[in-house]
């Protein structure tokens, strides 16, 4: 299916510019998601970023919602009554992109590719961050050439750098592709050095082999894990007989979809496995976004940054 084109835009700001990739990605990035973000953000140092901080702050009673990382055992235990300790937000965090680049991602029935909607997540994430001073960091599943492991780019602040970083994350996946996405969130536990926050991206097909390498990253950092899916991923349409192929694996079979067991057996092991997905992801702690290939991801994307901030927010006011 051909794939429409994203709206024209206006460039950005020269520094962001590179000759490694080309500049229009980026342009149309940079005005659809801050332009539909500003004012949103205004007035917090943080930004998206409101909650974890290096310094500790007062304790207080634990409330219901309140992270149980957080209890603060020595007051709990002189008071009776469960207390937590909140951190103070730092002015400078650290933000790391973790992003899939499996086979898998090439996939899309709908107005863009998985991979292309996995970018421009991952790219308005950086940009967001990189727009109050924030060090960005990116690391993909895959090699990158010769390379034999996946590409690092260090966390650092600055327009040149979220440039590279965008143009990092922006190679499309290669046919017969199986990324290690475990060994890439271990690799970001093993090298941020401060706390702030991790997203990771990723269709999350297959197992969850990722959990528990999420898990301990999430007793130093912030999670979002951004899932990435389409629609016929869930559901098969009533179009008689498909071949139907593995883009990681290779293997083929043709599938009968005029048949109605067929097509519910699938919607049945769909939403399973998407379960699954939802509640190891909650048992990481990390906060959860959907993303669809036939839905405006930017929209999505800015309730979701809206409430999280709201709640963030919330949770500081009744801290203080």
């Amino acid at each position: 299916m051909k794939r429409a084109a994203p709206p024209d835009t206006q460039a950005i700001p020269r520094q962001h510019r590179l000759t490694s990739v080309s500049q229009a990605p980026i342009d149309r990035l940079q005005l659809t998601v801050l332009r539909r973000l500003d004012g949103l953000l205004a007035g917090d140092h943080a930004g998206l970023f409101p909650g974890h901080g290096t310094e500790y702050g007062e304790a207080r009673p634990y409330e219901p919602g309140d992270d149980p990382r957080h209890i603060d055992w020595a007051v709990t235990a002189r008071t009776n009554e469960p207390h937590v300790r909140d951190t103070i937000a730092d002015h400078e965090l650290e933000l790391w992109l973790v992003l899939d680049s499996s086979s898998s991602l090439a996939f899309g029935t709908g107005i863009a590719t998985k991979h292309e909607i996995a970018w421009s997540a991952a790219g308005a994430m950086a940009l967001l961050a990189s727009d109050r001073g924030n060090r960005v960091g990116s690391i993909t599943t895959t090699p990158h050439g010769d390379k034999a492991r996946p590409r690092l780019l260090p966390a650092r602040a600055g327009a040149n750098h979220v440039g590279a970083v965008l143009a990092s994350l922006h190679h499309p996946p290669e046919d017969g592709v199986s990324g290690d996405l475990p060994a890439a969130i271990d690799m970001v536990r093993r090298t941020a050095r401060r706390r702030g926050m991790a997203v990771v991206v990723s269709d999350f097909l297959g197992s969850t082999s990722w959990e528990r390498p999420m898990r301990a990253l999430s007793h130093r950092h912030e999670l979002v894990a951004i899932e990435v899916v389409d629609e016929r991923e869930l559901r098969l349409p009533d179009v008689g007989l498909i071949s139907v192929r593995d883009p990681e694996t290779g293997r083929a079979r043709v599938v009968d979809t005029a048949q109605t067991r067929t097509r519910e057996r699938y919607a049945e092991l769909a939403a399973a496995h998407r379960a699954d997905v939802r509640q190891a992801l909650a048992r990481c702690g990390a906060d959860h976004l959907v993303l669809s290939t036939d839905r405006d991801w930017v929209l999505d994307f800015v309730q979701f940054v809206a409430t999280r901030r709201s709640r963030l927010l919330a949770a500081g006011r009744r801290a203080r």
